[in-house]
């Protein structure tokens, strides 16, 4: 086997592993690339392999930097299958048209306001694009093995993520490779544990945290305190999460926090149509996630939903004290960068972060104490107060990592480091080798490794 790095190196962003074997082609993620300009510019390069000759892709999860480039594969000449978790086939079904529309509303925008360098702009695909390769998928389910290509069996199990998120097992009879998507923790909230694997003979590993220790403590306490701190000063908590997994987990803790009476008679909008319909799936995927169905109707009601973009609008207008949830999780884009452009520039505000940011987002720059962002072609500057919610994330940190992959029953013969920031990467490198006696090293973006 044969297996290059197409994304997710130097990086947490445009997750794609092309595995080679024995004459089949096979992508592990399709992700779109986010954050800083060069690395988005990466989306619209041809990949180093024509479209056409992908014999199919499996998918960890539906983050859309794991499956965000696939309308666009799709539309450059893939006809194979997509293979994933049902749960994430239900969510692709929300995600893909949702960025597609993005980008069309994007860059209808910047031609309208004139902001864009390019004459037109254009959207990397459309919603008809996504919902065109949504037709190609094939949804499998966990703990069993299938042959999308000739001559390799393919395992998911889940990774407690995300719903349907998966550790991908690949195996050609001879030897075997494990890539970790995205791993989750295992006492969130909300979703189940992630699952303990034997291991493999190669190890592709995530590493978004791989450089630090989640905050210690209970994340509820640190969420209503942040929450009324702000409400007494008459100020609006704008929260952006990504709308498939922290939007949840948010929601359930603030109907916890209202059930234990830490906070009280606050209004709270979960402004994210995608969120809404990816709630909904947490009562058909019962088994992935630790709630009852009563715990997921309290939290399917812990805030009002926000549908239409002239209610969302309305929103923006209104003062507080109130709780905005919205997406996108790192600002990049969707309902919430209406909010951030309202509500930034007032020092009674808090704009509160529940997951990770990645560099050359506006979420980063924020975090990292920027006095403005740029926000449709304007500098808005940034008077709010800035917090952030690590302990909440769905990424596994460090000492996590290496607490799964300390259940393998033998080491691999080799371990990758990918998704995570240079600094991130290195870092985890380091303490695989000296923790875990393990051979292991960060490829560089292109990198071809043979699998002997």
């Amino acid at each position: 086997m044969q297996l290059q790095f197409l994304g997710a190196t130097g990086t947490v962003t445009g997750s794609k592993y092309l595995l080679r074997h024995a004459g089949a082609t096979l992508l592990v993620d399709c992700g779109l690339f986010q954050g800083f300009k060069q690395l988005r510019l990466r989306n619209w390069d041809a990949l180093p392999v024509p479209a056409a000759e992908i014999d199919a892709v499996v998918l960890t999860h539906a983050h859309i930097d794991h499956s965000g480039y696939l309308p666009r594969l799709v539309r450059q000449g893939f006809k194979g299958r997509v293979h994933c978790s049902e749960a994430t086939y239900d969510l692709c079904r929300i995600l893909l048209p949702d960025s597609g529309h993005l980008q069309e509303e994007e860059a209808d925008y910047a031609n309208r306001h004139g902001f864009s360098k390019h004459k037109p702009a254009l959207p990397l695909y459309t919603r008809e694009d996504a919902e065109h390769c949504l037709k190609q998928f094939s949804p499998q389910p966990f703990g069993t093995s299938w042959s999308p290509v000739s001559g390799l069996q393919v395992r998911l199990d889940p990774s407690g993520h995300m719903l349907g998120s998966s550790f991908v097992r690949i195996d050609n009879g001879q030897r075997s490779i494990l890539f970790s998507g995205d791993i989750g923790r295992p006492n969130d909230l909300v979703l189940a544990a992630p699952m303990q694997l034997p291991g493999a003979d190669y190890a592709v590993v995530e590493s978004t945290y791989g450089d630090r220790q989640h905050e210690p403590g209970d994340p509820l306490q640190r969420l209503g305190e942040v929450i009324n701190r702000t409400a007494a000063r008459g100020g609006v908590v704008v929260i952006p999460a990504f709308a498939v997994g922290r939007a949840q987990s948010l929601l359930y803790a603030i109907h916890l926090l209202k059930e234990r009476g830490v906070i009280h008679h606050l209004p709270v909008f979960l402004d994210s149509p995608m969120a809404i319909d990816a709630t909904r799936l947490y009562h058909v995927h019962r088994s992935e996630h630790r709630l009852t169905p009563e715990q997921c109707e309290a939290m399917c009601h812990a805030a009002t939903i926000v549908n239409k973009p002239e209610d969302s609008k309305a929103l923006s207008a209104r003062r507080g004290p109130m709780v905005i949830i919205s997406a996108s999780g790192m600002a990049t884009g969707g309902r919430v960068v209406h909010h951030l452009k309202a509500f930034a520039p007032d020092r009674r505000n808090t704009i509160l972060f529940a997951g990770y940011q990645a560099g050359g987002t506006r979420g980063a720059a924020i975090l990292q104490g920027a006095t403005s962002v740029r926000i449709h072609g304007e500098e808005v500057p940034v008077r709010a107060e800035v917090a952030s919610l690590d302990n909440m994330s769905a990424h596994a940190d460090a000492g996590e990592i290496l607490d799964w992959m300390r259940a393998f029953s033998a080491a691999p013969k080799q371990t990758f480091v990918t998704h995570g920031e240079p600094a991130a990467a290195d870092a985890m490198r380091a303490r695989i080798e000296r923790e875990l006696g393990w051979s292991c090293r960060v490829p560089d973006y292109l990198e071809t490794v043979e699998l002997a």
